[in-house]
Protein backbone atom coordinates (compact mmCIF):
# COMPACT_ATOMS: atom_id res chain seq x y z
CA UNK A 1 0.00 0.00 0.00
CA UNK A 2 1.09 3.56 -0.69
CA UNK A 3 1.58 5.98 2.20
CA UNK A 4 1.84 9.29 0.35
CA UNK A 5 -1.50 10.22 -1.20
CA UNK A 6 -4.20 12.86 -1.01
CA UNK A 7 -7.70 12.40 0.41
CA UNK A 8 -9.00 12.81 -3.15
CA UNK A 9 -6.85 9.93 -4.37
CA UNK A 10 -8.13 7.76 -1.53
CA UNK A 11 -11.71 8.65 -2.48
CA UNK A 12 -11.07 7.67 -6.10
CA UNK A 13 -9.60 4.33 -5.04
CA UNK A 14 -12.57 3.67 -2.73
CA UNK A 15 -15.01 4.60 -5.50
CA UNK A 16 -13.27 2.35 -8.04
CA UNK A 17 -13.70 -0.61 -5.68
CA UNK A 18 -17.47 -0.11 -5.82
CA UNK A 19 -17.46 -0.98 -9.54
CA UNK A 20 -17.76 -4.69 -10.31
CA UNK A 21 -16.76 -6.43 -13.50
CA UNK A 22 -19.44 -6.50 -16.18
CA UNK A 23 -21.52 -3.73 -14.63
CA UNK A 24 -23.17 -0.85 -16.48
CA UNK A 25 -22.05 2.29 -14.65
CA UNK A 26 -23.52 5.79 -14.93
CA UNK A 27 -20.21 7.53 -14.36
CA UNK A 28 -20.95 11.19 -13.80
CA UNK A 29 -18.29 13.87 -13.37
CA UNK A 30 -15.14 14.64 -11.39
CA UNK A 31 -13.79 11.84 -9.20
CA UNK A 32 -15.98 9.08 -10.73
CA UNK A 33 -14.32 9.76 -14.09
CA UNK A 34 -11.05 8.64 -12.53
CA UNK A 35 -12.65 5.80 -10.58
CA UNK A 36 -14.01 4.30 -13.80
CA UNK A 37 -10.53 4.39 -15.37
CA UNK A 38 -8.99 2.67 -12.34
CA UNK A 39 -11.65 -0.04 -12.24
CA UNK A 40 -11.42 -0.72 -15.98
CA UNK A 41 -7.66 -1.25 -15.83
CA UNK A 42 -7.44 -3.24 -12.60
CA UNK A 43 -10.49 -5.33 -11.77
CA UNK A 44 -13.50 -4.53 -13.97
CA UNK A 45 -12.37 -4.79 -17.61
CA UNK A 46 -15.87 -5.69 -18.80
CA UNK A 47 -17.62 -2.72 -17.15
CA UNK A 48 -19.42 -0.23 -19.38
CA UNK A 49 -19.44 3.49 -18.67
CA UNK A 50 -22.47 5.67 -19.47
CA UNK A 51 -22.26 9.45 -19.57
CA UNK A 52 -25.18 11.86 -19.46
CA UNK A 53 -23.98 13.49 -22.68
CA UNK A 54 -24.90 10.27 -24.53
CA UNK A 55 -21.44 8.67 -24.63
CA UNK A 56 -21.11 4.94 -23.96
CA UNK A 57 -17.62 3.56 -23.35
CA UNK A 58 -16.40 -0.02 -23.17
CA UNK A 59 -12.85 1.15 -22.48
CA UNK A 60 -11.37 3.93 -20.40
CA UNK A 61 -10.68 7.22 -22.14
CA UNK A 62 -7.10 7.42 -23.49
CA UNK A 63 -6.36 10.54 -21.41
CA UNK A 64 -8.24 12.40 -18.70
CA UNK A 65 -11.54 13.94 -19.86
CA UNK A 66 -12.17 17.03 -17.74
CA UNK A 67 -15.81 16.95 -18.72
CA UNK A 68 -17.91 14.14 -20.13
CA UNK A 69 -18.07 15.96 -23.48
CA UNK A 70 -14.31 16.40 -23.94
CA UNK A 71 -12.75 14.91 -27.10
CA UNK A 72 -10.86 12.19 -25.12
CA UNK A 73 -14.22 10.85 -23.95
CA UNK A 74 -15.49 10.75 -27.52
CA UNK A 75 -12.41 9.12 -29.05
CA UNK A 76 -12.79 5.34 -29.15
CA UNK A 77 -16.23 5.38 -27.53
CA UNK A 78 -18.49 2.39 -28.15
CA UNK A 79 -21.27 4.80 -29.08
CA UNK A 80 -22.09 8.51 -29.10
CA UNK A 81 -25.85 8.73 -28.83
CA UNK A 82 -28.53 11.27 -27.92
CA UNK A 83 -28.89 11.90 -24.21
CA UNK A 84 -32.30 10.24 -24.31
CA UNK A 85 -30.67 6.93 -25.22
CA UNK A 86 -28.54 6.65 -22.08
CA UNK A 87 -31.37 7.97 -19.91
CA UNK A 88 -33.64 5.28 -21.37
CA UNK A 89 -31.18 2.64 -20.14
CA UNK A 90 -31.87 3.94 -16.64
CA UNK A 91 -35.61 3.69 -17.22
CA UNK A 92 -35.23 0.12 -18.49
CA UNK A 93 -33.42 -0.87 -15.30
CA UNK A 94 -30.18 -1.64 -17.12
CA UNK A 95 -27.88 0.54 -14.99
CA UNK A 96 -26.20 -1.35 -12.15
CA UNK A 97 -24.44 1.56 -10.47
CA UNK A 98 -24.73 5.33 -10.58
CA UNK A 99 -22.38 7.93 -9.11
CA UNK A 100 -23.59 11.35 -7.98
CA UNK A 101 -22.51 14.10 -5.60
CA UNK A 102 -24.36 16.45 -3.29
CA UNK A 103 -24.10 19.73 -1.42
CA UNK A 104 -26.08 18.35 1.55
CA UNK A 105 -27.08 14.90 2.75
CA UNK A 106 -28.95 13.43 5.70
CA UNK A 107 -28.98 10.13 7.59
CA UNK A 108 -31.10 8.46 4.90
CA UNK A 109 -28.88 9.49 2.00
CA UNK A 110 -31.22 12.12 0.55
CA UNK A 111 -29.22 14.69 -1.41
CA UNK A 112 -29.67 18.39 -2.00
CA UNK A 113 -28.05 20.12 -4.97
CA UNK A 114 -30.77 22.75 -5.46
CA UNK A 115 -31.28 25.24 -2.62
CA UNK A 116 -29.73 26.17 0.72
CA UNK A 117 -32.35 27.61 3.02
CA UNK A 118 -36.04 28.06 2.23
CA UNK A 119 -36.52 26.98 -1.42
CA UNK A 120 -38.91 29.90 -1.94
CA UNK A 121 -36.28 32.39 -0.74
CA UNK A 122 -32.97 30.50 -0.70
CA UNK A 123 -29.76 31.93 0.69
CA UNK A 124 -27.86 29.97 -1.98
CA UNK A 125 -29.11 28.68 -5.34
CA UNK A 126 -27.23 25.55 -6.39
CA UNK A 127 -26.97 24.00 -9.89
CA UNK A 128 -29.90 21.62 -9.47
CA UNK A 129 -30.35 18.04 -10.56
CA UNK A 130 -29.14 17.54 -14.09
CA UNK A 131 -29.57 13.78 -14.35
CA UNK A 132 -28.88 13.13 -10.66
CA UNK A 133 -32.52 12.62 -9.67
CA UNK A 134 -32.97 10.09 -12.48
CA UNK A 135 -29.86 8.19 -11.41
CA UNK A 136 -30.89 8.23 -7.74
CA UNK A 137 -34.39 6.97 -8.57
CA UNK A 138 -33.59 4.37 -11.22
CA UNK A 139 -30.09 2.88 -10.82
CA UNK A 140 -29.93 -0.50 -9.09
CA UNK A 141 -27.60 1.06 -6.55
CA UNK A 142 -26.15 4.47 -5.93
CA UNK A 143 -22.77 5.67 -4.67
CA UNK A 144 -22.51 9.24 -3.39
CA UNK A 145 -19.18 11.09 -3.36
CA UNK A 146 -18.85 14.41 -1.53
CA UNK A 147 -16.64 16.44 0.80
CA UNK A 148 -17.19 15.78 4.50
CA UNK A 149 -18.05 19.03 6.29
CA UNK A 150 -20.39 19.61 9.20
CA UNK A 151 -22.55 22.07 7.24
CA UNK A 152 -23.23 19.39 4.63
CA UNK A 153 -24.60 16.79 7.10
CA UNK A 154 -28.14 17.80 8.01
CA UNK A 155 -30.91 16.34 10.16
CA UNK A 156 -33.05 16.94 7.10
CA UNK A 157 -31.80 18.43 3.85
CA UNK A 158 -33.30 21.77 2.85
CA UNK A 159 -34.51 20.31 -0.44
CA UNK A 160 -34.53 16.75 -1.76
CA UNK A 161 -33.03 16.95 -5.23
CA UNK A 162 -32.09 13.27 -5.39
CA UNK A 163 -33.87 10.84 -3.05
CA UNK A 164 -31.99 8.33 -1.00
CA UNK A 165 -34.16 6.34 1.39
CA UNK A 166 -36.56 9.22 1.99
CA UNK A 167 -37.94 8.94 5.51
CA UNK A 168 -36.40 5.54 6.22
CA UNK A 169 -37.12 1.86 5.76
CA UNK A 170 -39.84 1.09 3.21
CA UNK A 171 -40.07 4.64 1.87
CA UNK A 172 -38.82 3.86 -1.64
CA UNK A 173 -41.17 0.88 -1.91
CA UNK A 174 -44.20 2.87 -0.69
CA UNK A 175 -43.56 5.74 -3.07
CA UNK A 176 -42.75 3.61 -6.11
CA UNK A 177 -39.10 4.68 -6.47
CA UNK A 178 -37.84 1.60 -8.24
CA UNK A 179 -34.04 1.83 -7.94
CA UNK A 180 -32.13 0.23 -5.10
CA UNK A 181 -31.03 3.43 -3.38
CA UNK A 182 -27.66 4.41 -1.92
CA UNK A 183 -25.23 1.62 -1.16
CA UNK A 184 -22.26 3.78 -0.16
CA UNK A 185 -21.39 7.34 0.77
CA UNK A 186 -17.72 8.12 0.18
CA UNK A 187 -16.42 11.31 1.79
CA UNK A 188 -13.07 12.93 2.50
CA UNK A 189 -13.14 11.37 5.98
CA UNK A 190 -14.71 7.92 5.61
CA UNK A 191 -16.97 5.48 3.83
CA UNK A 192 -20.57 4.92 4.98
CA UNK A 193 -23.11 2.28 4.02
CA UNK A 194 -26.84 2.07 4.69
CA UNK A 195 -28.32 -0.35 7.21
CA UNK A 196 -30.67 -2.81 5.52
CA UNK A 197 -33.21 -2.56 8.36
CA UNK A 198 -33.27 1.15 9.22
CA UNK A 199 -31.80 2.54 5.98
CA UNK A 200 -29.71 4.93 8.07
CA UNK A 201 -26.13 5.63 7.09
CA UNK A 202 -23.61 3.77 9.26
CA UNK A 203 -19.83 3.98 9.20
CA UNK A 204 -18.17 1.28 7.12
CA UNK A 205 -14.61 2.57 7.48
CA UNK A 206 -12.72 5.64 8.63
CA UNK A 207 -9.96 7.03 6.43
CA UNK A 208 -6.40 6.65 7.72
CA UNK A 209 -5.75 10.39 7.77
CA UNK A 210 -8.55 11.28 10.19
CA UNK A 211 -9.65 10.55 13.77
CA UNK A 212 -12.92 9.47 15.33
CA UNK A 213 -13.15 12.80 17.15
CA UNK A 214 -12.73 14.78 13.93
CA UNK A 215 -15.20 12.56 12.09
CA UNK A 216 -17.80 13.06 14.82
CA UNK A 217 -17.25 16.81 14.84
CA UNK A 218 -17.66 17.12 11.08
CA UNK A 219 -20.75 14.86 11.05
CA UNK A 220 -22.50 17.05 13.62
CA UNK A 221 -24.19 14.25 15.55
CA UNK A 222 -26.38 13.27 12.60
CA UNK A 223 -24.85 9.77 12.44
CA UNK A 224 -23.61 7.48 15.17
CA UNK A 225 -19.84 7.06 14.96
CA UNK A 226 -18.39 4.11 16.93
CA UNK A 227 -15.27 4.51 19.07
CA UNK A 228 -13.47 2.00 16.87
CA UNK A 229 -14.04 0.62 13.43
CA UNK A 230 -12.34 -0.62 10.28
CA UNK A 231 -9.90 1.67 8.52
CA UNK A 232 -10.34 2.35 4.80
CA UNK A 233 -7.77 0.45 2.76
CA UNK A 234 -5.14 2.82 1.45
CA UNK A 235 -4.67 3.17 -2.31
CA UNK A 236 -2.45 0.51 -3.79
CA UNK A 237 0.60 1.37 -5.85
CA UNK A 238 -1.27 0.29 -8.99
CA UNK A 239 -4.33 2.42 -8.13
CA UNK A 240 -2.18 5.49 -7.50
CA UNK A 241 -0.20 4.94 -10.66
CA UNK A 242 -3.36 5.00 -12.78
CA UNK A 243 -4.86 7.96 -10.91
CA UNK A 244 -1.71 10.01 -11.37
CA UNK A 245 -1.31 9.04 -15.00
CA UNK A 246 -4.76 10.46 -15.68
CA UNK A 247 -4.53 13.36 -13.22
CA UNK A 248 -0.81 14.25 -13.07
CA UNK A 249 -1.35 17.81 -11.81
CA UNK A 250 -3.94 16.85 -9.18
CA UNK A 251 -6.65 18.83 -10.96
CA UNK A 252 -9.36 16.60 -9.43
CA UNK A 253 -7.53 14.92 -6.57
CA UNK A 254 -4.93 17.32 -5.28
CA UNK A 255 -7.13 19.73 -3.33
CA UNK A 256 -9.60 17.30 -1.76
Amino acid sequence: MATDYTPGELMVAAAAREIYDGEVVFVGMRLPLLAFCVAKELHAPAAYGLFESGVIRDRAAPVMPYTMCDPPNIAGAAACTPMATVMSLLQRGDVDLGFIGGAETDRYGNLNTSYIGNPEHPTVKLPGSGGAADIACLARRLVVIMPHERRRFRERVDYVTSPGFGEGAGWRERTGVVGGGPSALITTLGVFEFDSSTRKAVLRSIHPHTTVAHLREETGGILEIPDQGPVTAEPTTDELSIIRRYDPTGFWTGAQ
